[in-house]
């Protein structure tokens, strides 16, 4: 009984999710321009910065972790408005695995470059800051497949307000292009409104989701 009586805290994972996430990339600051700053700045920014860029990917991880749990919320939400055989909610929580995949990796570059940026080749250093820069890719993949699926299955079963399914085919759209950026943000503010909304209405006792 006490875990039906806390069970609205689950869809509250997304906007902690949210929060941690900003709170570790303000930690970590601003990675330098690998195009720009030469090898041994980069270098001398990781040595400096090695407390907070580890403690900030440490948060970034954990968001990824609460990320994949208000997944598993909402793709129960979608499923059960589906009806048996739906997949679109399936390939929604896939998209936020690959999202979440997306900061294991970002963080794993990072610890790495925290930790041993005074004990390899600058240029090994210099390698490694390329690729933090550039493994938008995986995040870019990850939100576009859970903002699609998950506004096609809105607009089609109507889980949630239909013109929530149409912001998330919009930000979708945005998020392969050179905006991308914006719909990172757009995403963020989304994810932060359908969590308390579901746990709102898990609150009030009329739960969007199903219960075994």
């Amino acid at each position: 009984m006490q875990c039906a009586r806390t069970v609205w805290l689950v869809p509250l994972t997304g906007a902690a999710f949210v929060v941690l996430l900003i709170v570790g990339f303000v930690l970590g600051g601003e990675p330098p321009d690998v195009t720009e700053d030469s090898a041994r700045e980069i270098v001398d920014f990781y040595a400096d910065n090695k407390d907070a860029k580890m403690v900030g990917a440490a948060l970034a991880a954990i968001a990824g972790t609460l990320f994949v749990f208000f997944g598993g919320y909402l793709r129960q939400v979608l499923l059960e408005a589906e009806g048996p055989g739906g997949i679109l909610s399936s390939v929604a929580f896939a998209g936020m695995i690959i999202f979440a995949a997306g900061i294991a990796i970002d963080s794993t570059i990072t610890f790495g470059l925290a930790e041993t940026a005074d004990d390899i080749d600058p240029a090994a250093v210099q390698a490694l800051g390329a690729l933090y820069n550039y493994d938008f890719v995986v995040f870019a993949m990850g939100l576009q497949i859970f903002l699609l699926a998950t506004g096609l299955s809105v607009l089609r079963h109507g889980a949630l307000p239909k013109w929530i399914g149409g912001i998330a085919i919009v930000l979708a759209v945005i998020a392969v292009t050179p905006l991308g950026f914006f719909a990172f943000l757009g995403s963020g503010l989304l994810i932060l409104l359908i969590s308390v909304m579901l746990a709102l209405q898990e609150r009030k006792g009329k739960p969007l989701a199903s219960r075994p």
